[in-house]
């Protein structure tokens, strides 16, 4: 027998196949050095064959165990874990003998079928989205359910940053509808139905692939026979275990006017600061007051007062420092030609938009408020004061005279 004859499959696989730990509880172990084949400690991604001796801490691990496949009709409250010292945990529910582990998950709060092995190889198989799988829920929602609920359901909802595949939804009830996904994104179903406006209310898986719940109570499992597991085997043999069967969804589109509630890119901070979606955009200058309009305006001739006193305006200094340059470059180096040449102005789209919106923020100042019923009250009662002060003093009083009131 050739070395290609021979099977190899890599160390923590076959350690997670003997039932002794899962494969990343394997590469734990293989890193610390408790695992030996044939007396050697090996390194990680190593493979073995069958005829190999495998030991974890001294001790041969046993063989290959037998596959076990349970259905199980989880009752709502109970956790899809493997985590033992978790309070009603799903490994304990069914008290199994051999290590097994739930294929996928449900929602504690949720209830229905769901699938345990030991097999890891068709876990996801299972579970990848990109392989098109069936699971098929019953859900009961607040509100009732209309058409243009199941329709946009159907069509595909934007969720956690992408947009949920295609699938199938029909009304069952007023307030109840059942839906068949191929994905498994977290907590997908009440997500979807939030989007909508709906709460959910009861969620129940009734089938996976061509296993259904029938026959099952509540909290009730079995063992799926050798026919459920061929048709089962035979749906998942062209599929895919890896990442690439991993189609998380369709992509979600850009919308505009859509940020992050903080941080840099935040809409109230591109609004401040006048960037991104909230930038000046060359049809919204055009659009302004002749005399905001940079884009035909002359900035080597502009109209300055050179007697002002220094102000903050850049666009005011930048000017006049150019102004000068220009002049002094003229009277020394420059020729005559080059001087009668109009200097082009070099200013980005950004320092263009931020003096737009610098002149119209002095316009706003300048603008007087419209006079109103309470305004023209105001300024004559500030006349009456300003008159009353101009009035004559009146005479200072003498110690040990009286001030007579009129009755």
């Amino acid at each position: 027998m050739t070395q290609q004859d021979i099977k190899l499959t890599r160390l923590n696989k076959y350690i997670s196949d003997t039932g002794y730990c899962s494969r990343r509880e394997a590469d734990r172990l293989i890193e610390q050095g408790r695992v030996t084949i044939n007396g050697k400690i090996p390194e990680m991604g190593t493979k073995v064959s069958d005829g190999d001796m495998v030991s974890v801490n001294g001790r041969p691990v046993k063989e290959k165990q037998k596959r076990i496949y349970i259905a199980l009709n989880k009752p709502a409250g109970i956790t899809c874990t493997t985590e033992r010292h978790i309070h009603g945990n799903v490994i304990d529910l069914i008290d199994y003998s051999t290590r097994i582990f739930p294929i996928g998950r449900l929602d504690k709060p949720s209830e229905g079928l769901i699938f345990l092995t030991n097999d890891g190889d068709i876990v996801n198989k299972i579970l990848r989205a990109g392989n098109a799988h069936e699971k098929e829920y019953i859900v009961k929602v607040d509100s009732t359910v209309t058409d243009k609920f199941l329709t946009g359901m159907a069509r595909g909802v934007p969720i956690l940053d992408t947009v949920t595949k295609p699938c199938k939804v029909t009304r069952e009830g007023r307030f109840e509808f059942k839906i068949i996904l191929t994905q498994g994104l977290n907590q997908q179903i009440r997500r979807m139905c939030e989007h909508f406006g709906f709460q959910v209310k009861s969620l129940t898986r009734t089938r996976i692939m061509n296993i259904d719940i029938k026959g099952l109570a509540t909290g009730q499992w079995r063992l799926l026979t050798d026919n459920e597991m061929a048709e089962i085997n035979a749906m998942v043999e062209g599929s895919s275990s890896t990442e690439e069967a991993s189609d998380y969804g369709q992509v979600k589109p850009k919308v505009k006017g859509q940020h992050s509630k903080r941080g840099v890119n935040s809409a109230a901070r591109q609004k401040r600061f006048g960037y991104g979606d909230y930038a000046a955009t060359p049809g919204q200058v055009l659009n302004d007051e002749a005399s905001s309009d940079v884009w035909n305006q002359d900035e080597t001739v502009a109209d300055l007062d050179k007697n002002d006193e220094p102000t903050s305006n850049f666009w005011t200094q930048n000017e006049k420092s150019s102004d000068a340059d220009v002049s002094s470059n003229v009277s020394s180096d420059m020729s005559e030609d080059i001087a009668q040449q109009d200097k082009p102005a070099s200013y980005s789209d950004e320092q263009i938009a931020s003096r737009a919106r610098f002149n119209s923020a002095e316009k706003k100042k300048e603008r007087k408020k419209p006079a109103t019923r309470f305004s023209i009250i105001a300024d004559r009662e500030k006349a009456k004061l300003a008159n009353a002060t101009k009035a004559s003093p009146a005479a200072p009083r003498v110690k040990g005279t009286l001030s007579l009131k009129k009755k």
